[in-house]
């Protein structure tokens, strides 16, 4: 829904988190959401 925390990134460490459902992986840009969330994180 709008308005809903789905990520955080910590200020001052290397942590970062992102709430993703694994059945989104099934839509039509659910593989390019990970991949880019991995690309950037990695």
């Amino acid at each position: 829904e709008e308005g809903e925390i789905m990520g955080l990134r910590h200020k001052s460490h290397k942590t970062e988190g992102v709430q993703f459902h694994p059945e989104s992986i099934m839509t039509s840009v659910g593989k390019r959401l990970l991949r880019n969330f991995l690309n950037s994180i990695g």
